[in-house]
C-alpha cells in the first residue's frame, strides 16, 4: 500500500503540471519522446484536419487511468483503511468524472475528443483512445451509447479489430504505426468497455473479429497489423515491422475472454460479477475449469458455476 500511495501522490502533485485537474505531458528537451501515451508516434495526436497537437498535452485514456486509480483506492481504502479513507478517495474520482465530461465532449460529433492541447483545445480526432475510457467507467452512461457505436461503425471497426483512427481523419493511414493500424491490446481494452457499459453483442462481435484475426496470424497476435477494413482482404495485412510475439498483445486473449465472461471477482466483498458468454462466435458455451480463486479451484461459466458457494453470483457491474 505505501507504494500505491506513492503513485497517487505522483499522480496528484506532480502529473498535473498546471492545476488544471488533467494529467498531461510536455518534453523538456529536444531529445525526448515528443507523445509521451501509449500513442508515442511523433504525429499520433492529431486534429481532424491533420494539425498536429501542442503540449501540454492531456490525452482522454491517461484520465481514464487515472480515474481508474482513484476507484481502485476507494475499495482498497474499504479493506485496508478507514471509511473516511474510502469516502476521501471516492470523491477525488468523482472530479475527473466530472471534468472530463464537460472538457473532452464534442456536442456536435457525439464523442470524446483525443486529447486537450496546450491551449485546452480539443484535440477532436476521432480515435480508439476513448474506449479505454469506456474499461475504466469514467464515460457518464448517458453517453455511453454513442460511444459505443462510434467504437463498431465502419469508421474505426475494420472487421478485424478497432483502428487506432477513424477513416474519415485526415491523418489517417492503415499502413502507419499509430493512425489507423489495429492494435490488439487497444481492441481488448475496447472490448472490455463494451462489456462494462452492458453492449454485450458488440463486445461479442469486436471479439470475435480479433479471434479471427489471432486465427490468420497462426494463432498468435502479433503488436499490431493494418488498418484495412476485412471487406478489402481476406486475411488481415501484417504489419512489416510488428513485433510478435509481444506481451501486451499476447495478454489481449485473456481480456477478451474475461470481458465476454463478465467475470470479475471482488474478494473482500466475497462477490463475483459474471455474466454468460452471449452470441454464436468463439466464447460461446465457454466453461472454465480449475480456475484459482481464494485458494480453491472454481469452474465458471455457462450453467456451471462450482467452488463458488460461499460467494454471490452477481450480474456485471458498471
Amino acid at each position: 500500500m505505501p507504494h500505491v500511495d506513492r503513485a497517487l501522490t505522483w499522480i496528484l502533485e506532480y502529473g498535473d503540471r498546471d492545476g488544471d485537474g488533467f494529467v498531461e505531458y510536455r518534453r523538456t528537451t529536444g531529445t525526448g519522446l515528443q507523445n509521451q501515451g501509449w500513442k508515442d508516434s511523433h504525429d499520433s495526436i492529431s486534429f481532424a484536419d491533420g494539425t498536429l497537437a501542442e503540449g501540454p498535452i492531456a490525452l482522454a485514456e491517461v484520465q481514464a487511468y487515472v480515474y481508474g486509480a482513484f476507484v481502485a483506492r476507494s475499495e482498497l481504502a474499504a479493506t485496508f483503511d478507514t471509511p473516511a479513507v474510502a469516502r476521501e478517495w471516492a470523491d477525488r474520482a468523482d472530479t475527473p468524472r466530472r471534468r472530463f465530461h464537460d472538457a473532452f465532449w464534442l456536442p456536435s460529433a457525439g464523442y470524446y475528443a483525443l486529447a486537450l492541447d496546450g491551449r485546452k483545445r480539443q484535440v477532436d480526432a476521432l480515435a480508439s483512445n476513448q474506449g479505454h475510457a469506456l474499461w475504466t467507467g469514467l464515460i457518464d452512461p448517458r453517453y455511453a451509447a454513442q460511444v459505443a457505436e462510434h467504437l463498431v461503425s465502419p469508421e474505426l471497426f475494420s472487421g478485424w479489430g478497432i483502428r487506432t483512427l477513424a477513416r474519415s481523419m485526415k491523418r489517417y493511414d492503415p499502413l502507419s504505426y499509430h493512425n489507423g493500424s489495429v492494435r490488439p491490446h487497444d481492441t481488448a481494452i475496447s472490448v472490455a468497455g463494451l462489456a462494462r457499459y452492458g453492449f454485450a453483442d458488440d463486445a461479442v462481435r469486436v471479439a470475435d473479429a480479433l479471434f479471427d484475426a489471432a486465427v490468420a496470424f497462426g494463432d498468435r497476435l502479433p503488436e499490431l497489423f493494418c488498418g484495412f477494413d476485412r471487406s478489402e482482404f481476406s486475411s488481415p495485412v501484417p504489419y512489416p515491422t510488428s513485433c510478435s510475439p509481444q506481451a501486451w498483445a499476447a495478454a489481449a486473449p485473456f481480456l477478451l475472454v474475461r470481458s465476454v465472461l463478465g467475470f470479475d471477482p471482488d474478494v473482500p466483498a466475497g462477490k463475483v460479477y459474471v455474466a454468460p458468454p452471449t452470441g454464436s462466435g468463439y466464447l460461446a458455451g465457454l466453461v472454465i475449469r480449475h480456475l484459482p480463486l481464494t485458494g480453491r479451484r472454481i469452474t465458471i461459466g455457462g450453467t456451471e458455476h462450482e467452488g463458488l458457494e460461499d460467494l454471490a453470483l452477481i450480474r456485471p457491474r458498471c
